[in-house]
């Protein structure tokens, strides 16, 4: 697995070489879906065992669904909620900033507070 990994950032370092200015950006997909794109400029990825760092993104290979080189920067926030997650003990915004209950949620975007992480979640 590593093998083929570093022999994928010896083929991506070269593309970057000669395609640069066609896709600026190397952009790497996570298995929650987000994305993250860091320029391709001057790029720097380094292995160090199972953490992929380029810049100041790092990535757990075993999160690290795909990469790919782009013409624009795909970074993004949004990232999946498990139910669980969702509990009576967080605290619950609309986008006015108005703490809401999980009973008054509607359809509309919120912002969940966890006790470790913050998320934006939209209600369909």
């Amino acid at each position: 697995m590593k093998k083929l990994l570093f022999i994928c950032l010896i083929l991506c370092a070269g593309l970057t070489a000669t395609h640069a200015e066609d896709y600026p950006y190397l952009t790497f997909e996570l298995t929650d879906g987000t994305k993250a794109s860091v320029p391709a400029a001057s790029l720097t990825l380094t292995i160090n065992g199972t953490t992929l760092t380029t810049g100041s993104q790092s990535f757990e290979l075993t999160n690290l669904s795909k990469m790919y080189f782009s013409t624009s920067n795909m970074s993004t926030g949004i990232k999946s909620i498990d139910n669980g997650e969702l509990t009576i003990d967080n605290e619950i915004y609309d986008l006015q900033g108005h703490k809401v209950t999980k009973a008054q949620m509607k359809k509309g975007v919120y912002i969940v507070k966890t006790k470790d992480k913050t998320y934006k979640i939209a209600v369909k």
